[in-house]
């Protein structure tokens, strides 16, 4: 509560020097414009006549921030929040005159905000609330300049007894009066190209010289990442075999199974120890004790799966199944943490072709869309690296966004995301779809059951032949219901080339002894859910198609929906899994 900065520091702009007048290079050097933003550029110096110590306890300062926000919500407090607006213009040197925020100054902020968002997490609390927080720091600690050579270090420090985060700013050196307060931008970073990636907010550049190639990572990669999981493999044994009419006992902790699996071969236990499967919500991790003790026991898991269901994992083992340029079912993807100069290389090469550059940012373990953005603004990426680790998807088709918006106002729909449950025993694979059209933007086709006549089509080529899908009345846009109608989608619906994906996506997974692949375990089964996108694309004919795109795999993914359409929902999923037994279950083999 000491407010003393004014004691140590003042805030200078820097004025242009008319290009007739002669300044020397190193004043000239000094002073050039590396400070965000596009108005007056401003530095802080160190004004006290003593001067500062870096070794005085008092030279310790707090800043605060002027804006704290999670990225999904800036556009509506920009709109909403008295003076936001107006305060972060004037702080970004972006003109706003008027008293009622309009969008163009909303837009003009959500595309500068990049070069001043400083960030930090919770590590405690539920998922939601480890989403990033972004923070602006105020006019003081905003116009503190980057330099490759800091003056001081700045870190953010979450105060408990006020709820309150600050940014604690520190000397790094002992500085005279004059000296420029300065800290690094891309403070811990010591790779001369990932400085340059991480500075382009800053400093503009292009990367176009490296390679977008993005190679499969090493052994010891897959090596580090079952020791960090702390996951052991299970010794050989040989698949187990029961009684036709033996009961399971089944421990769970999931609430959807004990509330919906009514099937008479299954009963559930509280001992673990007496259970024949086990079918649990967390990560299971010594398969070695399970497999030399209780060979015998089924678990709903398969060793190293992480590799198919962590995002930078599952971009990376698909690629074996394309070559170079990976398989065409997977977006073209990177991981911002080891792949950044890649990732720029290809964004900086695609907007000088033209292309659309929209890319889909998610950290790699979270679910349910937290955290996860679609945005052509490069600044925005490079930053979004900090916060959490991201992959990049190349997977937004603004083609198939348009023409979906244009069939929805003759209203007919266009299924563009899908999400497809899949039950996994060694490789026989059955599945069943629903669509996951969680976009506000499509409300029209929220909820709504996709192929519902395929769950319970025993043939795939009858499927094949016709598919018709039922429609539900749903809701249209302005509100009024759009009546239930028969879509006709044999030629919109590749669905064959889908099953091909999923095929082609677990032979990958599985084409290398763990832990570069997923361990072939006789005693796993597993249910995951493929979220999955179609684009618009050109067949090797020349033909337009929909080519499916897969997005993620989620590890028991939430089957609230699927149990509220189908209410034997888990009892197929048990036969499916432990009985082998398909007859009369809404499965449909795929491999």
């Amino acid at each position: 509560q000491v407010f003393d900065a004014g004691d140590y520091f003042g805030i200078m702009q820097v004025e242009e020097v008319d290009e007739e007048e002669e300044v020397d290079e190193e004043m000239e050097e000094q002073f050039k414009k590396p400070n965000p933003g596009n108005g007056p550029c401003f530095k802080v110096i160190v004004t006290n006549e003593n001067g500062l110590q870096a070794s005085n306890p008092n030279s310790v300062f707090l800043v605060d921030h002027a804006w704290t926000f999670r990225a999904e919500h800036a556009r509506q407090q920009l709109r909403r929040v008295p003076g936001l607006l107006h305060r972060m213009a004037n702080l970004m040197g972006i003109p706003f005159h008027g008293e009622v925020p309009d969008e163009g100054s909303i837009e003009q902020v959500l595309q500068e905000m990049w070069k001043y968002n400083q960030t930090y997490q919770l590590s405690q609390g539920s998922a939601e609330e480890k989403v990033p927080v972004w923070y602006i720091m105020d006019e003081f600690g905003s116009r503190i300049q980057h330099s490759d050579q800091p003056s001081f270090a700045a870190a953010p420090l979450f105060y408990m007894p006020q709820q309150i985060a600050y940014t604690v700013l520190w000397p790094l050196r002992d500085l005279e009066t004059g000296d420029e307060v300065t800290r690094d931008y891309a403070h811990g970073e010591t790779d001369r190209l990932i400085r340059k990636c991480v500075l382009l907010p800053w400093v503009p550049a292009e990367v176009l010289d490296v390679s977008c190639f993005t190679p499969e990572p090493p052994d010891e990669h897959y090596q580090a990442i079952l020791a960090e999981n702390k996951e052991k493999l299970p010794v050989a044994i040989n698949p187990p075999v029961y009684a036709k009419d033996k009961v399971f006992k089944v421990f769970t902790d999931i609430q959807q199974v004990l509330n919906n699996l009514t099937h008479p071969r299954f009963v559930f236990t509280d001992n673990e120890g007496e259970a024949d499967i086990l079918y649990n919500f967390s990560h299971f991790k010594d398969y070695r004790k399970l497999s030399e003790e209780r060979p015998e026991v089924m678990v709903n898991q398969f060793p190293c799966e992480n590799l198919l269901t962590v995002k930078d994992c599952l971009a990376a083992i698909a690629r074996r199944a394309g070559g170079a340029d990976g398989p065409r079912w997977l977006p073209r993807t990177f991981n911002l943490q080891t792949e950044l100069p890649q990732f720029i290389s290809c964004f900086q090469q695609r907007e000088r072709r033209g292309e659309d550059n929209h890319w889909i940012c998610k950290p790699w373990n979270l679910a349910r869309s937290l955290d996860t953005h679609i945005t052509n603004n490069l600044n925005s990426i490079i930053r979004h690296r900090e916060s959490s680790p991201k992959v990049r998807d190349c997977g937004f088709e603004r083609d198939l966004k348009g023409r979906a918006e244009k069939l929805l106002q003759r209203k007919r729909i266009v299924l563009y995301n899908l999400r497809i449950l899949l039950h996994v025993h060694t490789m026989i694979i059955h599945y069943v779809g629903f669509s996951n059209t969680d976009s506000p933007e499509y409300s029209a086709v929220q909820s709504f059951l996709l192929l519902p006549q395929l769950l319970c089509v025993s043939s795939l080529a009858r499927a094949l032949s016709l598919l018709l899908v039922q429609m539900t009345s749903h809701k249209n846009t302005d509100g009024s219901l759009i009546p239930g109608h028969l879509l006709t989608v044999k030629r919109k619906l590749q669905i064959l080339h889908i099953f091909k994906a999923f095929a082609e996506l677990f032979q990958a997974a599985s084409s290398k002894p763990a832990p570069l692949g997923i361990c072939d375990y006789p005693s796993s089964r597993a249910i995951y859910a493929i979220d999955l996108m179609l684009k618009w694309d050109t067949s090797r004919d020349g033909k337009r198609i929909m080519q499916p795109q897969i997005l993620e795999v989620n590890f028991n993914p939430d089957c609230d929906r699927a149990c509220q359409y189908h209410p034997s929902f888990f009892n197929d999923v048990f036969s499916t899994l432990f009985l082998d037994e398909t007859d009369n279950c809404h499965v449909t083999p795929i491999v």
